[in-house]
């Protein structure tokens, strides 16, 4: 099974060349008991899990390296290890990290996925024989080592086994978004050089089709859903891929994974590109089996207990990482929503799972929070007192928790029995101890009416370039609007301020990434010489070491004054004063003052694209204020006073807190129709392209300053 280096200990551990250019061999090893102590809590992390057999500890064999970063897919990179725990534990493979799983957890059920309305299971031992087959019928097809395999569609257990089958097979596994035209496609497959590409569907084959002819490496394309509507060469269907590779021997197989180092390239996540074509973000073995350890042992994360729900895009690293690697990682169960998760679906799937951690982007959390409001809003004046008062001790509680206390308010026991503890069980959010939200701002407002629940949501902060998180939140370990504390083994550098005051958050660690592919001189913009990561993030750390992102150097605003302002607070604060509002853009660079796009709220088609409906709470919004309207053109042409004098109202009073005149609203308008994915105005994990939306909306925006 391609495991023949297991039986080595940890005096065995071969030579391990440091980020300071040290050396540590088994001598120092043997002396160092940090290194011992977190080599074996790295690999096994058996804290809460007894294990019956002997230890299993891989040979740390790394290619030779002269720098931390390369720009090309053969070439090997520098690991940025500590001399000590955490951070020295001994480099892995993917491959290694699943064997260790299986080793230890075979049986344990890895991925369920729907069939008939049934649950289907995979265990670990399953998922790895699958991914062998996967591999295998890779290398049938010809995939050449370091080319690419692009795939296509939405989270199931053939995205996951595709993906690691293209990784053992010697590949780069390389996500595409559902949501791609067919031309932004063919750059993501051309850039990677795609041998194969794996899609879902007719839908997404289609695609491929009409751009084939554009990518001179590509000699094959897999459908992993339903039968092709026409027999075409060199495309097939995903039972006859996975029997392609049957006369490729375990031998031939086991070769290629045990060529494999840890410093080397196994997954490239292209960025959205929201100003120009998106970058392939490299990323190591090591970046991704370290990361997965650190993270799960900064969360205390239970071998063999974990359960998730996987509905979010695979080719975007939060979902990829959070789903794929710490779950493989920590034997967790990941249960696959329906393709529809976004659309509705994804509430009853949480009511039948109910996982024990939860990741959902701000969107998902404000549409959890907008549909409970709408429903609380439909209550009897008794139950909306009742419930109010158990939400205000829920807050408290939430507070109470954040801040150290251990104690409880009164009335707490009966406002959980009551309340609160229906609430989380209709959710399906009653056994979740992990609720994370990250990969764009979330308001105060909707983390503190999840507070009122006693869900407290915790923030992370990362990026592609550092294989996703940096820092985490977690029980007893959050802020309010922070991102959280760093992760073990992991630092950060706040650069020396502006004379605005702006610092850029700087990011050491074993996570970070390799470099862009083929774009070197991107690659040197974003590594300095020393080799820390220049996230282009503002920040800054409070008094206890939580961070708290203030803005994002591309955004600020630079006003004809000379003012540097991050818009993404005044944003946050105007969507808190005016529920009503979906999206809020600020605008005004090199302007004499500030103005503002805004969006209602609206219901979304099958498609996932906005409609002409408002949603119900923002109709309740409408009568409270005397208008009959449920349709956001109604409101727009007409230009509904009342309506209209609200909003004003509203962003009066964000412009009472403004910290000076240049950060106060002075125009703004409504558009006709809200940001969507679909739409371009926001990227697959609604984070706004502002670029996008400044180019789209380029008329509003200059008749605000009458050019």
């Amino acid at each position: 099974m391609g495991n023949s280096n297991a039986s080595h200990t940890v005096d065995e551990v071969r030579e391990v060349t440091l980020a300071d250019g040290s050396e540590v061999n088994s001598a120092t090893i043997d002396s160092d008991a940090e290194f011992l102590e977190g080599a074996k809590s790295a690999l096994l992390s058996d804290t809460n899990v007894e294990y019956d057999s002997t230890p299993v500890i891989w040979d740390v064999c790394l290619a030779p390296a002269e720098q931390y970063w390369t720009s090309e897919r053969d070439k090997a990179v520098k690991l940025r290890l500590a001399s000590s725990w955490p951070g020295s534990e001994p480099p892995l493979t993917v491959y290694q990290m699943f064997q260790n799983t299986v080793d230890k957890f075979g049986d344990f059920p890895a991925l369920k996925s729907k069939k008939d309305r049934a649950w289907v299971t995979l265990t670990y031992k399953e998922y790895q024989q699958e991914c062998r087959a996967a591999a295998k019928g890779f290398l049938k097809l010809g995939l050449e080592r370091f080319h690419g395999v692009g795939i296509l569609g939405f989270n199931s257990p053939e995205w996951y086994i595709a993906n690691i089958g293209c990784i053992l097979a010697g590949g780069l596994a390389t996500g595409i978004y559902t949501t791609n035209s067919p031309e932004a496609c063919q750059y993501v497959a051309q850039n990677c050089e795609a041998n194969v590409v794996v899609v879902e569907n007719n839908k997404q084959l289609v695609k491929i089709l009409q751009v084939k002819d554009h990518l001179p490496h590509l000699k094959a394309i897999v459908q992993y859903k339903g039968e092709l509507e026409s027999k075409i060469p060199h495309v097939y269907t995903w039972p006859e891929f996975m029997k392609l590779g049957a006369e490729v021997s375990d031998a031939q197989l086991d070769a290629m994974i045990n060529s494999q180092k840890p410093n080397e390239c196994c997954t490239l996540i292209y960025t959205s590109g929201t100003t120009g074509n998106p970058k392939g973000v490299m990323l190591s073995h090591d970046n991704i089996t370290w990361l997965s350890y650190a993270t799960g042992c900064t969360l205390n994360l239970n071998m063999g207990r974990e359960s998730l729900i996987s509905y979010l895009p695979l080719s975007h690293i939060a979902a990829q990482v959070n789903d794929i690697w710490v779950a493989m990682r920590f034997a967790g169960t990941t249960f696959f929503a329906e393709p529809d998760a976004l659309k509705g679906s994804l509430a009853n799937t949480l009511r039948d799972v109910r996982p024990t951690t939860f990741l959902g982007v701000p969107r998902v959390w404000e549409k959890m929070q907008e549909a409970m409001i709408t429903i609380g809003a439909k209550s009897s004046i008794i139950k909306k007192k009742i419930a109010e008062w158990a939400k205000g001790i829920g807050r408290e509680a939430s507070y109470n928790e954040m801040n150290g206390d251990p104690s409880v308010p009164w009335g707490f026991m009966l406002a959980n029995n009551l309340v609160l503890q229906r609430v989380r069980a209709g959710l399906g959010l009653d056994r979740c101890k992990l609720c994370f939200t990250g990969a764009a701002p979330i308001t105060k407002d909707t983390l503190e009416y999840f507070m009122s629940l006693n869900i407290p949501v915790y923030e992370l902060y990362g990026m592609s370039e550092c294989t996703g998180p940096h820092t985490l939140s977690w029980q007893n370990n959050f802020r309010i609007t922070s991102c959280g504390q760093v992760i073990l083994g992991c630092k950060t550098k706040l650069d020396k301020p502006d004379t605005d005051g702006n610092t850029e958050v700087c990011i050491w660690g074993r996570h970070v990434f390799m470099g862009y592919l083929n774009m070197p001189e991107r690659t040197k913009e974003a590594l300095n010489e020393e080799g820390w990561l220049h996230s282009g993030d503002l920040g800054k750390h409070d008094k206890d070491g939580y961070l708290f992102i203030t803005g994002r150097i591309k955004e600020l605003i630079i006003t004809a004054g000379g003012e540097n302002i991050p818009p993404v607070p005044i944003e946050d604060t105007v969507k808190e004063e005016l529920p009503i509002i979906s999206n809020a853009m600020l605008v005004g660079d090199k302007k004499k003052f500030l103005s503002m796009l805004l969006t209602l709220k609206c219901n979304i088609n099958e498609n996932s694209e906005p409609t002409d409906e408002l949603t119900s709470l923002v109709v309740e919004f409408c009568k409270q204020h005397g208008v009959t309207a449920s349709k956001v053109s109604e409101i727009i042409n007409n230009k509904e006073p009342a309506i209209y004098k609200a909003i004003q109202e509203g962003l009066d009073r964000v412009n009472a807190k403004a910290t000076s005149n240049a950060q106060r609203i002075q125009k703004w308008s409504v558009l006709s129709r809200d940001f969507s994915i679909s739409g371009g105005e926001l990227g697959p994990t609604m984070k706004l392209k502002r670029p996008v939306v400044t180019k789209m909306y380029k008329e509003e925006i200059e008749q605000f300053y009458g050019e």
